[in-house]
C-alpha cells in the first residue's frame, strides 16, 4: 500500500510547486515480529499541477531556408530553445540544418503526447514535398517566421 499526499504552494520565489509525500510499508525491523512495520517516508517537490504532475507539449516544426528551397521537419519537447538552436548553428557536427541553413520556421504543431508527435513527424518526413507545401500554406500561406510566435513572453 502506498499513501500519497499532495499539495501546492504560491509564493513568489516558486510557481506552483508541488509537494508530494509518498509513505510506503518499509522493511520489517524483526521478521518475526509482523506487527510491527517500519515506514519509509519521501518527500519530492516537482513543479506544475499537482494532479497531472508529468503534462508536457512535445512539438512537430517544419522548418526553411530564405529561399524556401529546402525543408527540414523535427520534433521537440521544448520548441523554442529547439529553433534557437537551428538559428545559432548551436551543433557538435556538420547537421543538415547547418550544411543547409535552415533557419525558419514556418509551421509548427503541439502535441500531448510524444508517440503521437513522433508518429506525425514521420508520416509528415514520408510525405511528398507537395503534400509539406500545402501543409504549411493552410496555416503560413506567406512562408514568414513563425519564431516570434513561440518565444515565452
Amino acid at each position: 500500500m502506498v499513501l500519497c499526499i499532495y499539495w501546492t504552494i504560491d509564493s513568489q520565489f516558486a510557481d506552483n510547486v508541488a509537494f508530494v509525500i509518498a509513505i510506503r510499508p518499509g522493511r520489517r525491523s524483526n521478521p518475526a515480529n509482523t506487527r510491527r512495520r517500519q515506514y519509509q517516508l519521501s518527500l519530492r517537490a516537482k513543479r506544475g499541477n499537482p494532479m497531472n504532475m508529468r503534462r508536457r507539449q512535445y512539438y512537430i516544426y517544419i522548418m526553411t531556408n530564405q529561399n524556401n528551397t529546402t525543408l527540414y521537419t523535427g520534433v521537440s519537447n521544448s520548441l523554442a530553445r529547439r529553433i534557437y538552436e537551428h538559428k545559432t548553428k548551436n551543433s557538435y557536427h556538420e547537421s543538415f540544418t547547418k550544411k543547409y541553413n535552415i533557419n525558419k520556421l514556418v509551421h509548427y504543431k503541439i502535441f500531448d503526447d510524444i508517440k503521437n508527435a513522433i508518429t506525425r513527424e514521420k508520416q509528415i518526413k514520408a510525405g511528398s514535398r507537395q503534400k509539406k507545401i500545402d501543409l504549411i500554406n493552410n496555416k503560413n500561406p506567406e512562408w514568414k517566421d513563425l519564431y516570434d510566435e513561440v518565444l515565452p513572453d
